[in-house]
């Protein structure tokens, strides 16, 4: 190689080296400015199993868990629904799919689901799917995936029976059989605060609930709500429905028992302040 072909060589070699290290200087000099999406789950469910969801899958599968033990279905039937929820839609309230399918459950209007608007409300497709459950001879004997086939008609009769784990560790926890099961992260910048989110979230849980149960509850003025409860199993299912929703209605901590959970932390620790124990009482507080 000539000296003038080497020399060329070796000032590209040096420029390259130069491209580079500017680059990660850049890269370097920004990362303080650069806010990186957060790669930790929003929200994590521990009961006998361990499921990751977003916030709004979580509400969503909180809102499907209430309206069953609203209308006194034993937990098998909770978790036929959150696995029909997760194959039709991933636990989220879709706006369409196949053909004129909308919803949770993916229910058709033109089959007499209901309105699109109906349908689009989770507490009515839940609704309309337990109803639908509870007509099919022997499901509670049945597979995850044949009772949810009964009501669904699928082309892929099958394919609910790979969430039938999943869907077991939700309702465990949303039903309340599982203590301080239901883990969400949520930002300290919630979209409404003080009065309005504690009316938003008395609203929320007594859609949820039906007035029957809702009624347990009464707000606190801006400060948030009480629910009373008559046993743990019942404080856990309001505990974890509240963490469940706490996103959308600007909750900031819910103290059951022991135990409390703060929105930045997101996770249920030890009460410190001495105020813990009670498990008459489900004490959920806003963002001032």
């Amino acid at each position: 190689m000539s000296v003038r072909k080497r020399t060329i060589v070796g000032v590209v070699a040096l420029l390259s080296l130069a491209a580079v290290a500017g680059v990660v200087v850049l890269i370097d000099n920004l990362a303080d400015n650069i806010k990186l999406p957060r790669l930790i789950p929003e929200c994590v469910v521990v009961a006998d199993g361990r499921v990751t969801l977003d916030t709004a899958q979580m509400a969503n599968a909180a809102t499907i868990a209430a309206v069953g033990v609203r209308r006194g279905l034993p937990e098998q039937a909770i978790v036929v629904a959150l696995a029909t929820a997760f194959q039709e839609s991933k636990l989220e309230n879709l706006d369409d799919g196949d053909r004129d399918s909308v919803g949770l459950f993916q229910q058709r209007p033109s089959q007499g689901w209901g309105t699109v608007e109906q349908i689009k409300d989770p507490r009515y497709s839940a609704g309309r799917f337990y109803s639908a459950l509870r007509k099919v001879k022997g499901w509670e004997e049945m597979r995850v995936t044949d009772a949810a086939q009964e009501v669904q008609r699928s082309a892929y009769p099958n394919a609910y029976e790979k969430w039938a784990d999943e869907s077991r560790v939700l309702a465990a926890a949303l039903t309340g059989r599982a203590t301080g099961a239901v883990e969400c992260t949520v930002p300290d910048d919630p979209a409404i605060r003080g009065a309005e989110a504690a009316t938003a979230l008395l609203t929320s849980l007594k859609l949820d609930w039906g007035k029957k149960m809702g009624g347990q509850a009464r707000s606190a003025e801006a400060a948030g709500l009480t629910v009373e409860v008559a046993n743990p199993n019942t404080g856990w299912r309001f505990a974890h429905w509240l963490v469940s929703h706490a996103s959308a209605t600007g909750l900031e901590r819910v103290r059951f028992g022991d135990l409390e959970w703060h929105a930045p932390q997101g996770k249920w620790l030890p009460v410190t302040d001495g105020s813990g124990g009670n498990q008459a009482q489900v004490v959920a507080e806003v963002f001032r």
